[in-house]
């Protein structure tokens, strides 16, 4: 197994362990809010064990629900309430190795559909099979060498 594909899999088993959260809504409130709220811990009480004022907190608490918290902020916060930040990301693919499928086939079919029309252009057309053929040895081949312009 390659380097690379080595990497694929254990990033890939760390990452399936998120996929179950994907689909929990955030608070309309914001995590820290909703779970401040939850627990019974007041602003002030927040703001004492953030060593900040209660002013700041719902600052805090504002940028969360904007969307514009740092983690580090976050992670703070969820200490201050004896809690755990749990940060990752979840391929929309489901896994990275459907990802990297996804895009190594839409890769191979611009790079066949590209070389199809020119010989369509010079009366040497492929069969749809042919192409078809072509496209899926073509992103195995992506697939396996794993050039940058994937991510292009």
């Amino acid at each position: 197994m390659s380097r690379k594909n080595l990497q694929i899999q254990q990033i890939g088993s760390k990452l399936s362990a998120f996929s179950a959260t994907k689909n929990i809504a955030t608070p309309p409130t914001g995590w820290i809010k909703a779970v401040r709220t939850a627990i019974g811990m007041s602003m002030q009480q927040l703001g004492a064990k953030l060593s900040i004022t209660k002013q700041s907190v719902q600052d805090i608490e504002k940028r969360e629900q904007e969307g514009s918290i740092t983690l580090k902020s976050l992670r703070e916060a969820a200490n201050a309430m004896d809690m755990d930040l749990v940060y990752g990301l979840v391929p929309k693919d489901g896994s990275l190795d459907q990802l990297i499928d996804r895009k190594a086939r839409e890769l191979a079919t611009k790079i066949v559909m590209r070389t199809s029309t020119t010989m369509k252009l010079e009366d040497q057309e492929n069969s749809k099979t042919r192409i078809k053929n072509a496209i899926e040895e073509r992103a195995l081949s992506i697939k396996n060498d794993m050039p940058k312009i994937l991510w292009d």
